[in-house]
């Protein structure tokens, strides 16, 4: 019998890209959206419990052609591979994700247990390990007290001052000497991205998502940009998304320019411009096209904006016209799960934590900026890491938040006790 682990609700797509479920193993899959990767999923599954499975390995190929070198498909299909038999196969499938820096713990699952008898297993087993061990020298740079803050927007003004936002309790914090608040969730709810926009205002992304704790059904779905003037400590813009029959979340921002915003909504995959001055919201790419849309970044010309999508890879839009390009990588490189993305002059840098281990990576673009050339991981496996996101960079130091705590909510939205307050790591570019 199939069952659902922790639910994430409207979140899945947001912090969470693939939904753990449980048969006496484990399946991986996405939420779903009527598309060839949902209709091969629900195959696949229907192919485990009918126990049918060289069906079950056929869907699993049909997912990836649906959605290619797609981490959870990929051990799906190592799943389909081991029941029917073919332990070789799946070893080899296993290898390849281990080689793009991602591991689900097949080591420990029994249903793989039949791969320990291969040639390769020892070969596989010390690449996992080497996965595992912590990379990178990253310093703490800012701690704040308060253990269910859940910080995700950050920021950092001309004076060193971080600004850090909450999603349990919608809460705007300045960080420096001293801890001040500089907005309680009055007009607005869980915050996101943030950016500081050079004249004494700070644009953050808000929305009514379950794990905000004053979260009301009646606002359930809300979700809008604001402008905090940092002096007087109050809310000088609101821009609400129109409400929409499916749940919405603007998670990430951009400023363009003094009267362009550009924002991400995760849960539907769509891109927004908004207009100050006009005050209305266009669609940049609609919902659907894209799956999970998360963080977003404009190249050095302007002409072209990056965008993550968590279960859908990198990609690349053209601002002039809204095409549409993925962005490729050879296998080593997995551009899955990214839930931050900024640059660094010519370069991209991402925080994954939709794929394990969690890491902050460096990719170098080709010259047509379509295809990642080389990569270096920066972090991974800190001890200070507990669902790493989003950043800021300052200089040649980028700043990130390592234990947003997204991943310990339960079904309910409710935290456990005992967690550590937020932590910032700053990294030498």
């Amino acid at each position: 019998m199939l069952q659902a682990l922790p639910n994430w609700g409207q979140t899945a797509f947001l912090k969470c890209g693939l939904t753990l479920f449980t048969i006496s193993c484990c399946l991986w899959v996405s939420a779903a959206i009527a598309d060839d990767y949902a209709d091969a999923r629900a195959e696949l599954v229907a192919a485990y419990q009918a126990q049918e499975f060289a069906g079950m390995r056929s869907a699993a190929n049909k997912a990836l052609e649906a959605r290619p070198d797609y981490p959870g498909a990929l051990f799906n299909r190592a799943l389909a591979e081991v029941l029917d038999g073919d332990a070789e196969a799946a070893l080899a499938t296993v290898v390849g994700l281990v080689t793009s820096g991602v591991d689900y713990g097949v080591a420990g699952l029994p249903e793989f247990a039949s791969l320990q008898e291969l040639p390769g297993w020892q070969a596989y087993t010390n690449a996992v390990e080497e996965l595992d061990k912590p990379i990178g020298s990253a310093t703490i740079a800012y701690t704040h007290a308060v253990a269910d803050f859940v910080p995700e927007g950050i920021a950092i003004g001309g004076d060193g001052e971080l600004y850090l936002g909450g999603i349990r309790h919608g809460t705007i914090m300045r960080i420096d000497d001293s801890a001040a608040v500089l907005s309680d969730a009055a007009g607005h709810w869980s915050v996101f991205g943030m950016r500081l926009d050079g004249n004494g205002g700070l644009w953050f992304a808000s929305a009514a998502v379950p794990e905000f704790a004053d979260n009301s059904e009646a606002e359930n779905g809300r979700t809008g940009l604001f402008r905090l003037d940092l002096k007087t400590r109050e809310i000088t813009h609101t821009a609400l998304l129109p409400v929409s029959e499916d749940s919405q979340v603007l998670g990430d921002l951009v400023l363009v320019d003094e009267d362009t915003v550009l924002a991400t909504e995760s849960l539907t995959g769509a891109l927004y411009r908004y207009s100050i001055a006009a005050e209305t919201f266009t669609k940049v790419i609609a919902p659907g096209v894209l799956r999970s849309m998360q963080g977003l970044v404009r190249d050095e010309t302007g002409r072209y904006l990056y965008v993550s999508d968590y279960v859908g890879g990198l990609f690349r839009i053209t601002l002039a016209n809204n095409t549409i390009e993925r962005v490729v990588s050879d296998a080593s490189v997995s551009l899955f799960g990214i839930d931050g993305l900024y640059r660094f002059g010519s370069k991209l840098i991402a925080i994954q934590n939709g794929i394990r281990p969690h890491r902050v990576i460096e990719f170098a673009l080709s010259e047509d900026g379509l295809a990642v050339t080389n990569s270096r991981v920066l972090a991974r496996n800190l001890p200070e890491f507990d669902e790493p996101t989003l950043v800021t960079i300052v200089g040649n130091e980028f700043f990130f938040v390592a234990n947003s705590h997204w991943n310990r909510f339960d079904r309910d939205g409710n935290l456990p006790d005992g967690l550590a307050g937020p932590v910032i790591l700053k990294i030498k570019l």
